[in-house]
């Protein structure tokens, strides 16, 4: 990777969270950077491609012409598929096809890399060990799956931050299997439950990057709101004490105090003072997309959650249920087979959560290409959940559910905005936000 024709790459849905996070990476490390995308096609107008272009990605039509015989390599993630015309147009030219990951691990090599996997929790448990690093002067290399509130401007996505030291942390996704490609030093696997595989698969799986981390793995599930540790929570946060240490959080919900401790132990293990951490921690203003508070009007607060799963929906739901009147939430699942594989505990969790005067709405599954079985819509799990005594209504787009909402909000309640990789998730819950100012 020394030559000078391997300095530029081409990312195939460069706009993606993943590949905009390694398009960052790349740019710091001095290389020339082009990408596609197919919302850059339709002519969507999303922030992030704005700001890839202020960082000097260089944007082609998603038909081939982006890569030419000087392009190092042509680089994806899993979503992407082999008849896409930049992954046909690398074949003819003789360029290599590589995975984002595989780019990543690469990047890293030979630093002290700390690695955050897990089910839920990793990516707000990456923003934690960054920031606590870079207040403690640990000046990190941080790439994430989701953009730091501290760190997001008008110029920076939020999700990178590019440090001197040779300290890198990084989330590792398991969902398809690329966390495999990392050896880091040091790692956490915050939690596991079955999401992208069975529940067999997942341990196996995580069982085995444990067995690639050469100085220390924290495993998450050893350390729970257990022993001494009482949290009180409030409409702005909680606190806590661990370990003799006060630590205030300005994130609402039980499971972000678990994103806490857990970000605070692998911190100490690193050699971190418990007390500078809780410090660190009080300025952490969370990630984006996490229980982001978008705004409130007319007494509706809208909430912006990336939740795709039931344990990542139920914590969502049970964070911001106790501060109102009711909830009223929308969900799009985010492909065809995690619908089917996590149906039942869908429609347990959503039996769970929802109080009487709360209400559902489910959007269609999210479909971004490619040749799944569809053998399961939304639709079936609404039927199921009204089976099950919740108040849903299945919708079949945004406009649909803009007028639903729009006039079904009422002052003390919470919106709740959930679903994955769907960037229509986040435009609405602010357009929401302008409709009920406008209204």
């Amino acid at each position: 990777m020394n030559t000078e024709s391997t300095k530029s790459c081409h990312l195939v849905g460069v706009a993606g969270v993943g590949m905009n996070a390694l398009a960052q990476v790349l740019i710091g490390d001095g290389w020339e950077v082009s990408g596609s995308d197919r919302y850059e096609d339709q002519g969507q107008d999303l922030e992030v491609i704005c700001k890839l272009k202020e960082a000097n990605v260089r944007f082609f039509p998603q038909d081939g012409s982006g890569v030419t015989p000087g392009t190092g390599a042509v680089v994806v993630s899993t979503a992407i598929e082999k008849d896409n015309p930049d992954v046909v147009a690398a074949a003819r030219l003789g360029v290599p096809v590589r995975h984002r990951a595989e780019m990543l691990a690469e990047l890293v090599e030979g630093k002290q890399t700390v690695a955050i996997a897990g089910t839920s929790g990793k990516t707000t448990v990456t923003g934690m060990v960054g920031w606590i690093l870079e207040q403690l002067g640990g000046d990190p290399t941080v790439v994430n799956g989701g953009a730091l509130v501290n760190w997001a401007d008008h110029h920076r996505i939020g999700n990178v931050r590019t440090g001197r030291s040779g300290l890198c942390v990084i989330e590792a996704d398991e969902s398809d299997r690329s966390l495999l490609r990392f050896h880091p030093e040091w790692a956490l696997i915050t939690n596991m439950s079955a999401d992208h595989f069975s529940l067999s698969e997942t341990e196996i799986l995580f069982r085995q990057f444990r067995g690639q981390v050469s100085r220390d793995c924290i495993i998450g599930w050893e350390y729970g709101l257990a022993g001494n540790l009482k949290p009180s929570f409030g409409c702005d946060g909680s606190q806590f004490t661990y370990d003799g240490v006060e630590f205030e959080l300005s994130l609402l919900g039980a499971h972000n105090v678990e994103n806490a401790i857990h970000a605070a132990i692998l911190c100490r293990r690193m050699g971190f003072d418990l007390g500078l951490i809780a410090d660190a921690l009080r300025g952490f203003k969370g990630i984006q997309r996490r229980l982001e508070r978008v705004g409130t009007e007319r007494g509706v607060t809208v909430v912006d959650e990336y939740a795709h799963n039931p344990a990542k929906i139920a914590a969502a739901w049970r964070a911001v249920s106790p501060y109102s009147s009711r909830v009223t939430a929308f969900w799009r699942p985010h492909g065809f087979k995690p619908l089917a594989m996590m149906f039942n505990d869908l429609v347990s969790m959503f039996a769970g959560v929802c109080r009487q005067q709360d209400r559902l709405y489910l959007l269609p599954v999210y479909y971004a290409g490619g040749t799944v079985s569809k053998q399961m819509d939304s639709d079936a799990l609404a039927s199921a959940l009204k089976d099950n005594g919740v108040s849903v209504e299945w919708v079949p787009d945004y406009d649909t559910l803009m007028k639903r909402m729009s006039l079904d909000c009422r002052p003390g309640e919470v919106v709740l905005c959930m679903g994955a990789r769907d960037p229509g998730i986040p435009k609405f819950a602010r357009e929401l936000i302008g409709q009920l100012r406008s209204g």
